[in-house]
């Protein structure tokens, strides 16, 4: 593996790491009746890079997942970003 390939992967890995964080914390938040984290900042972090981790956290959590903006855009944006890897990789 060349350097920009292990940056990527570390990069990858800590935006995954924040998603699924701030996706617990927000679940917890809203337990609680306290103050969320805004739907575009959680949506920012699956633009981002942390779309499969939040996925993956939305239904761990339970969280979020009735809203369709939620459990139909976040597997658009893994798709979107899964086809772009592809097509990075194939060129």
């Amino acid at each position: 593996m060349n350097q920009i390939q292990i940056g990527l992967l570390v990069y990858w890995a800590l935006i995954s790491l924040i998603s699924v964080a701030v996706c617990g914390w927000d679940k917890r938040q809203a337990k609680k009746g306290r103050r969320r984290v805004p739907e575009n900042t959680l949506l920012l972090l699956c633009v981002l890079g942390g779309s499969a981790a939040f996925w993956v956290a939305m239904y761990r959590f339970h969280h979020k997942t009735r809203k369709p903006k939620f459990y139909l855009g976040v597997p658009a944006i893994l798709l979107v970003q899964v086809a772009i890897a592809i097509w990075v990789l194939v060129r």
